[in-house]
C-alpha cells in the first residue's frame, strides 16, 4: 500500500497522485509539484489515502512544499498572462498563415515553458511560428496538437441534454465509443442526435452500454417465437428497458397484444435464443 493525494492543475482536468510525504495536506490546499511540464502549483482534491501498489503505474513524485501566498498570486498571474499569450499567438498564426486552430495558452509556475494547444486536419509546419513566438515571450515554446475531444474538455460548454460537457466535468479519460452501442440502445442512427459538439460520438453513450447488454440478452428479439400466456406468437416489437413485447399471434385473425417479458416462454427463432435473467440483476 501506497500513501497517495490526489492532486488537479485546472478546473475540469485529470486528478494525478502524489507522495504527501511528511506534509499535513488537507482537501482544498495547494501544493508545489514537480511534473513533465516543470514545477506546477496544483490544487489538492482528495486527501491522504492508501491505495494498492498495483494502482500507481508511474513513479510516484513527492510534494516539494505546500504553496504559500506568494506561488498563489504567480499562479494567478499566469492564468491572465495566458490570455495575452493566446492572443499573440493567434495574431502570429495568421501572420504565418497556418491552418491551425488555437486552442489554449498554458504558462508553468516559474514561466519556464509556454505551451500552445491547437487542433488541425494534419501535420503542421510550426517551425518558424516557434521561433517567432520565442522572440516575443523569451521562453521556451511549445506546440502541441491535441484531438477535437480534447479541444472540447479544454473549452467545455453544454451538452445538447442541457448539462455541462461530461468531459470537461468530470470524466477523466476518454473511453471507446462505437456505433454499436447506438443500435443496441436501440437511437438514431442520424449523427446529429448521437454526436456531441466535438463532432466525435456521445460519451455517454457508454455509460449505460452494460446495462443494455444485459437486457438485450435476456430479451427475445424480434421474429422470435414465444408462448404467452393466452396464446402462441411472434414478437415484433421488443423494449429490453421496459420489458415489454408486442406478440402477434400464430393465428393472425387476432389482434398483437403486450406481455411481459416475464411472461413470455422463448420457444424457437430469432437471431438468438435469450439468456436465463441474472436474479441478482433483477
Amino acid at each position: 500500500m501506497k500513501k497517495v493525494i490526489s492532486v488537479r492543475f485546472k478546473a475540469g482536468g485529470k486528478a494525478y497522485y502524489f507522495d504527501p510525504a511528511d506534509l499535513d495536506v488537507k482537501t482544498g490546499d495547494h501544493v508545489i509539484v514537480e511534473t513533465a511540464r516543470g514545477i506546477e502549483c496544483g490544487e489538492v482534491v482528495a486527501g491522504p489515502k492508501d491505495i494498492p501498489d498495483s494502482q500507481v503505474v508511474r513513479e510516484l513524485k513527492t510534494v516539494k512544499r505546500m504553496a504559500d501566498a506568494v506561488d498563489i498570486r504567480r499562479m494567478e498571474k499566469n492564468r491572465a498572462d495566458e490570455k495575452t499569450a493566446f492572443e499573440i499567438c493567434t495574431q502570429r498564426i495568421a501572420a504565418h498563415k497556418l491552418e491551425m486552430k488555437l486552442v489554449e495558452a498554458e504558462y508553468n509556475l516559474d514561466r519556464t515553458k509556454i505551451v500552445f494547444y491547437f487542433t488541425a486536419d494534419g501535420r503542421i509546419d510550426f517551425r518558424d511560428l516557434v521561433k517567432d513566438l520565442a522572440g516575443v515571450f523569451h521562453t521556451r515554446i511549445e506546440l502541441r496538437q491535441i484531438g477535437v475531444r480534447d479541444e472540447s474538455k479544454m473549452l467545455g460548454g453544454l451538452g445538447i441534454c442541457g448539462q455541462p460537457f461530461c468531459c470537461s466535468r468530470f470524466l477523466k479519460d476518454f473511453q471507446p465509443v462505437s456505433i454499436k452501442m447506438a443500435k443496441e440502445q436501440g437511437l438514431s442512427l442520424n449523427p446529429t442526435k448521437i454526436s456531441g459538439s466535438c463532432g466525435r460520438l456521445m460519451c455517454c453513450l457508454a455509460y449505460e452500454q452494460k446495462a443494455y447488454e444485459y437486457l438485450n440478452s435476456i430479451t427475445p428479439m424480434n421474429g422470435s417465437v414465444v408462448r404467452t400466456p393466452e396464446f402462441e406468437g411472434v414478437v415484433v416489437e421488443a423494449n429490453p428497458v421496459s420489458g415489454m413485447l408486442k406478440v402477434r399471434p400464430l393465428n393472425e385473425s387476432l389482434a398483437p397484444k403486450y406481455f411481459r417479458r416475464s411472461e413470455c416462454v422463448y420457444l424457437r427463432g430469432g437471431k438468438r435464443a435469450p439468456k436465463a435473467p441474472d436474479p441478482e440483476q433483477d
